[in-house]
């Protein structure tokens, strides 16, 4: 199984397709693949408003906070209330979604897949002592979110704060921290 690491100082920013803010793009596929031409990618973005979120036509979409007090959100006439206790919320992103700052800025972890070519799946954990994710999956990422993380497959890395590890065809990947820590798994299947 390869891995490949992913540090965040080396993740690329860009415009919301709505250009309403800054996304910071962590991986797409395939490589350099646009808004409209991605079958899958993973990113972050800083919320700092209100406002409507940018409508991907054949996407699904998996969202989770990484920091910040939160966001209700009204995904096509549906109310949630997505926190960093909340788990990862999927849904359309093809669907009218808004969204209502609960109190400041934050930022989010977004997962999209195009439905039609993949299928997606996002688990946060939160570690004080090892732990193995046993995954089918043709692409599995774990992202670390606080903490330092050591991520082992066929190889071991250290992954700090929002660096990410991605592996292809996964098979089991042991996580430990040595103190407290979270993390995101993502799991992506070709349809």
């Amino acid at each position: 199984m390869s891995m490949q690491v992913l540090r965040q100082a080396d993740y690329r920013r860009m415009p919301w397709k709505n250009g309403g803010g800054e996304t910071t793009e962590v991986t797409v596929s395939p490589p350099g693949a646009g808004f409209d031409t991605f079958d899958w990618r993973i990113s972050m973005a800083l919320v700092k408003g209100d406002g409507p979120f940018s409508v991907f036509p054949g996407i699904d979409r998996t969202l989770s906070i990484l920091d910040g007090n939160g966001m209700r959100l009204d995904i096509d006439g549906a109310r949630f209330d997505l926190t960093r206790a909340s788990a990862p919320l999927a849904f359309p992103a093809d669907v009218a979604t808004d969204a209502v700052l609960m109190d400041g800025a934050i930022t989010d972890l977004n997962v999209m897949s195009r439905r039609t070519v993949f299928r997606h799946q996002v688990e946060r954990f939160d570690l004080g002592a090892a732990r193995t994710f046993t995954s089918d999956a043709d692409v599995m990422a774990v992202l670390a979110d606080t903490g330092r993380i050591t991520v082992t497959a066929s190889e071991s890395t250290a992954l700090g704060p929002r660096d990410t590890a991605i592996f292809q065809a996964p098979g089991a990947v042991a996580v430990a921290a040595k103190d407290t820590a979270r993390g995101y798994v993502i799991s992506f299947w070709k349809i």
